[in-house]
């Protein structure tokens, strides 16, 4: 039986948004349920992992149109080989040489460089962009003596080379056009040589080391330092007594302790010269290294010769910068599918498996590579990481494609919703570190396209993406996220609800007074508006609620005293309130720094505010005896305390800390009794005998009987 064709279905057919919703969540219910994310530990992650990149055929005449068999207009058929356009060639003026000699830097191979070109004739000097391998080549000719020096056409083939060397003068091909299908050859080479020798000319022909084929003799070009470009152009036009009095300047320094080459060198001595003679102030210096940082990230975007896929790369890289390289390469390729729909809809492009080289993309993104441990759930992975050498440049390339050139998020929007859902957290967090960035440059359209839709979602790994946006956001000075937050917290929405929750329990130490106020307002409202049957204290820990608990836990734990002051009254004072508090104090004295084996984060506190504040002592004391003694809480109180005895077992400086703490908490006889009986049979860590701390506890407290 034939199927229906789904595009020749008529529209009234069609299934409406909402059944195909409906379909998709019974997709989602009949796979695995999403695991929600514990609030800690999707707080490590965020911590851990945030923020320290076709030619078609080429046809002249016109072509009309075509239908049926019949062709209208001129048709020109060209079979065999390339059809190229004629190339150009063209002297340097004299006057342009003499002044780039007085400044030029010679560069550690140079010396090598020029022995070679008088010995061989031809000279390929290959580097990466912007490291100033054409000035290179013009003054190794102009070195040679030669009188008169040619450009040539880049886009000249390598085969027809020989056909503009025609006299004794020096040539340049400057960023020869050469890929894997036009490749640069030593036959080539030969033949340069031969007509070279005739004419007794030179040639220096320089490409991207990317081009370059393993077999072919050729010369990397290392750059001189930013160093000595700066100072030898400012001595050209001032001398040295010019150099002497902007050395020292504060935007000099600033400008030498930043990634620049040589070129960005030599427009900063422009500058410095217009400074010395009262054209500029030196306030319009400090000014000067973002403007060149953001004229490089536009210049890489507006580049035609750069292909779309490096384009992707560097926003991917922008991305993951301090990351593994392995990740900006993957993803970028993501990206760079989702752009090429954009630009060509209809021709699909597939990615070179096997493209440019590592060096080279790094290189191209001015970028450097280093072996670093990653941090995973396993422990720390070595791992070949990437960072740009200026670390403006990430932030710079998120906000120059987001607000300069728009067509660019659609692509953006998706790469990034597909990259929260990502299995990896890295993955996840920069997704959400990105997100905020933009959110930043553009409130309105990060909200819209990105932040809500995530939070509105159903997935707990979208809202809470949403969540580590809106914190991260903040972070970076966003406006009106408290208010926005605070109307979600507020609001009726419950999935807008849980992002808010979640969020200011992450903003804990920035915004202490407004997240504890809001979600004591919503732990409120909450306990008010559900099963109003029972007591407050008997609610359920539903889903909600323990978000709510969780919020206040990391609230805790990274805003300390002013939170355990109020904690401690509102127990003391609010019935309705004392469950979920004394739960969330509970999960916080669950949690370590680390892992499992690390000292517990609230036993360390409790150390400290022994000498450091005895009311805050006096506070975590009074709020473990609420827990202990409160029916709901005792069972989840003596699993806690247990497992803080196993942890004295194995570090001894544990111990006396616990038995200060016993001794407070043992004050009434049922208090004595019910820790003398946990410490008398609680299992040791093998769920054995009672660790052998639990028997001197008992001695050492003396409140405690056997």
């Amino acid at each position: 039986m034939s199927q229906p064709d789904p595009d020749k279905t008529p529209d009234h057919e069609k299934p409406s948004g909402a059944e195909e919703e409906k379909g998709e969540n019974a997709e989602r219910a009949d796979a695995a349920p999403e695991q929600r994310p514990p609030a800690w530990a999707a707080r490590r992650d965020l911590i851990e992992h945030s923020p320290r990149n076709l030619a078609g055929n080429l046809v002249d005449g016109s072509q009309y149109g075509v239908t049926g068999g019949d062709v209208y207009g001129d048709l020109n058929i060209r079979i065999g080989g390339d059809l190229e356009t004629p190339a150009m060639s063209g002297e340097i003026p004299a006057a342009s040489l003499a002044r780039m000699a007085v400044a030029f830097v010679e560069g550690a191979p140079f010396a090598e460089a020029l022995a070679r070109l008088r010995d061989e004739r031809v000279l390929v000097l290959s580097g990466g962009e912007s490291t100033g391998r054409r000035a290179a080549a013009l003054m190794l000719l102009h070195r040679l003596g030669s009188g008169h020096i040619r450009s040539i056409d880049p886009t000249t083939s390598p085969a027809a080379v020989h056909g503009h060397l025609g006299g004794p003068s020096g040539y340049l091909l400057a960023d020869m056009a050469v890929s894997r299908t036009r490749p640069l050859r030593e036959t080539h080479l030969f033949a340069i040589r031969e007509r070279l020798i005739r004419s007794d000319g030179h040639l220096v022909i320089t490409v991207a080391s990317s081009a370059i084929r393993r077999d072919l003799a050729h010369l990397p070009w290392e750059p001189p330092s930013k160093d000595d470009v700066l100072a030898a152009h400012v001595r050209a036009q001032q001398g040295e007594s010019g150099w002497e009095q902007v050395r020292d300047l504060a935007a000099v320094r600033g400008f030498l302790d930043q990634d620049h080459t040589p070129g960005e060198a030599a427009d900063f001595a422009e500058q410095l010269v217009a400074v010395l003679t009262g054209e500029s102030t030196e306030e319009g210096l400090s000014s000067y290294g973002a403007e060149s940082a953001q004229t490089r990230v536009e210049s890489w975007f507006t580049d035609d010769s750069k292909h779309l896929r490096d384009k992707a790369f560097l926003i991917s890289l922008g991305v993951f910068d301090q990351a593994p390289y392995v990740l900006a390469a993957e993803l970028a390729d993501r990206l760079f599918r989702l752009m090429h729909e954009i630009e060509n809809p209809y021709t699909p492009q597939g990615v070179p498996v096997f493209g440019s080289s590592r060096a080279a993309r790094l290189g191209l993104a001015r970028a450097r590579g280093y072996n670093e441990p990653e941090v995973t759930a396993w422990g720390a992975v070595d791992q070949y990481m990437a960072t740009f050498k200026d670390d403006t440049l990430p932030t710079r390339l998120l906000d120059t494609a987001w607000m300069l050139y728009p067509s660019s998020r659609p692509a953006l929007v998706t790469w990034l919703r597909e990259l929260a859902t990502d299995g990896r957290p890295l993955v996840r967090t920069r997704a959400s570190a990105a997100a905020a960035v933009l959110t930043k440059a553009d409130l309105s359209s990060g909200l819209a396209h990105l932040v809500e839709p995530w939070a509105r979602g159903r997935s707990y790994a979208a809202r809470l993406a949403a969540a580590n946006t809106l914190t991260l956001a903040h972070l970076l000075k966003a406006p009106a996220i408290p208010e926005i937050l605070h109307d979600w917290c507020v609001g009726e929405d419950e999935n807008l609800r849980w992002t808010a929750i979640r969020a200011y329990g992450l903003l804990g130490p920035v915004l202490p007074k407004d997240a504890l106020k809001a979600l004591i307002t919503a732990t409120r409202a909450y306990c008010r508006t559900r099963d109003r049957t029972t007591e407050p204290e008997e609610q359920p820990l539903n889903d909600e609620l323990l978000e709510l608990v969780e919020a206040i836990q990391l609230l805790l734990l990274s805003a300390r005293g002013p939170v355990l002051a109020e904690l401690s009254s509102l127990v003391q004072d609010d019935q309705s309130l004392r469950g979920p508090l004394l739960g969330a104090f509970l999960l916080a004295c669950e949690q370590h720094d680390e892992d499992a084996t690390s000292f517990p984060l609230v036993l360390e506190w409790y150390a400290e505010a022994q000498s450091e504040s005895v009311s805050q002592a006096s506070q975590l004391t009074m709020l473990w005896r609420r827990a202990l003694n409160d029916h709901r809480h005792t069972d989840q109180a003596l699993t806690v305390m247990a497992r803080w005895v196993r942890h004295a077992e194995q570090d001894p400086a544990a111990e006396p800390v616990l038995a200060r703490l016993l001794a407070d908490l043992a004050q009434e006889p049922s208090e004595r009794q019910r820790l003398g009986h946990l410490l008398r049979t609680m299992p040791g860590v093998d769920g054995g005998r009672p660790p052998s701390v639990a028997g001197r506890l008992l001695t050492a407290v003396p409140y405690i009987a056997r």
